[in-house]
């Protein structure tokens, strides 16, 4: 709570003037989604500023073009909430609620938001797919659906960029490196690679080859 009010106070110099949100953020998209994306957190100057998760941030430019190339947004990219961007079939959640220092959250800090992932996993009952964005989105899922009374695959599936997991109930956990400038800027993460994620996704959820 501290660390998401203090960067909105003293922002970069290319938000000085702006509101930030500065709270704890919702997940958004279909409520009817096939396809569930599980991410780390709000970035500080992305969703902790204008207030909707992956908007307004590097990370969002990677994302929302995938999902528009898949089929899944409307448009391929995304400044602030009230731009006219509509999730197809899709849902974005995350692990933690708020943005966390060094988006490094502590067991603790996972532990407080995980009843919203749990709420948000009750409620979408027609999720086939889970895209965890990172390891941490991937841990996450896995750790919810135990907590829920949700079988999980013996041993442990482990996190991989394009490794799938089939779970005991029928739903698809596939993982895909995070689309931070961590991992875009190095090449670790291209959008090629991102974006074969996204069209498995899409065929796995029955949508075809979008």
């Amino acid at each position: 709570m501290r660390h998401r009010e203090a960067v909105a106070a003293e922002p970069p110099r290319r938000y000085r003037g702006q509101d930030y949100w500065a709270r704890p953020l919702p997940g958004f998209g279909d409520p009817a989604a096939t396809v569930l994306l599980v991410g780390l957190a709000p970035a500080a100057h992305g969703g902790n500023r204008t207030g909707r998760m992956f908007t307004g941030d590097r990370s969002g430019d990677w994302l929302f073009r995938a999902l528009h190339e898949a089929g899944f947004a409307s448009q391929p990219e995304s400044t602030h909430p009230g731009d006219g961007l509509e999730l197809r079939g899709a849902y974005i959640t995350a692990t933690l609620r708020c943005a966390p220092p060094a988006n490094k959250p502590t067991p603790t800090e996972i532990a407080r938001c995980r009843p919203f992932l749990l709420e948000e996993l009750a409620l979408l009952d027609r999720t086939r797919v889970v895209i965890a964005l990172g390891k941490i989105g991937w841990d996450a899922y896995l750790r919810a659906r135990r907590e829920a009374g949700l079988a999980v695959p013996r041993p442990l599936p482990r996190f991989g960029h394009g490794v799938a997991a089939r779970m005991p109930d029928g739903i698809t956990l596939l993982g895909s490196f995070h689309p931070s400038q961590q991992n875009t800027f190095t090449g670790r993460l291209t959008r090629p690679m991102l974006q074969a994620v996204f069209t498995r996704a899409g065929q796995l959820a029955g949508r075809g080859t979008a």
